[in-house]
């Protein structure tokens, strides 16, 4: 198990974009992702066309367009781009006005159950989002219109 806590990305008047820290780690989930594929040569090109995606729902908030569903039919798991691409960016849209960024890579295999590393991000994120739903009913969470409200760690 191991103890993760979200973070606010950035705020707009149309979205909020939160993402998850393990607190082992020095990077968070995002970060990690842009990390790794920033100034990847071969796949910068499906990069910038993420990072556009970002922006726009910063702009205009997190449409349910902008995304490919792509975790189970319960939860909120998502992927950018629609398009298609190499790269994968794995979140949780909760509403149009709420999104939270995990961790992704390179869509080597058909279906993300059939990467370990893929399979691993959409997990975190489906047991993440798990964990919030119980904060909700516990109190510890609250979810508005546009924010989570919440100082709890999360173990995963």
């Amino acid at each position: 198990m191991s103890e993760v806590e979200l973070l606010l990305l950035d705020q707009t008047e149309n979205c909020t974009v939160y993402t998850i820290q393990f607190l082992s780690d020095d990077l968070n989930e995002f970060e990690k992702f842009v990390a790794k594929f920033h100034n990847h040569g071969e796949l910068n090109r499906d990069f910038r066309i993420i990072a556009k995606f970002i922006e726009q729902v910063l702009d205009f908030g997190a449409w349910e367009r902008f995304f490919r569903p792509e975790g189970k039919m319960k939860d909120s798991v998502v992927a950018l781009p629609t398009l298609s691409s190499k790269l994968r960016l794995y979140g949780l849209r909760l509403s149009d006005r709420i999104l939270i960024l995990g961790n992704g890579g390179e869509k080597k295999s058909r279906t993300y159950n059939e990467d370990d590393s893929l399979r691993g991000y959409v997990l975190t994120l489906q047991r993440f989002e798990e964990l919030l739903k119980e904060g909700v009913r516990d109190g510890s969470v609250v979810i508005t219109e546009s924010e989570i409200k919440t100082d709890k760690t999360f173990e995963i």
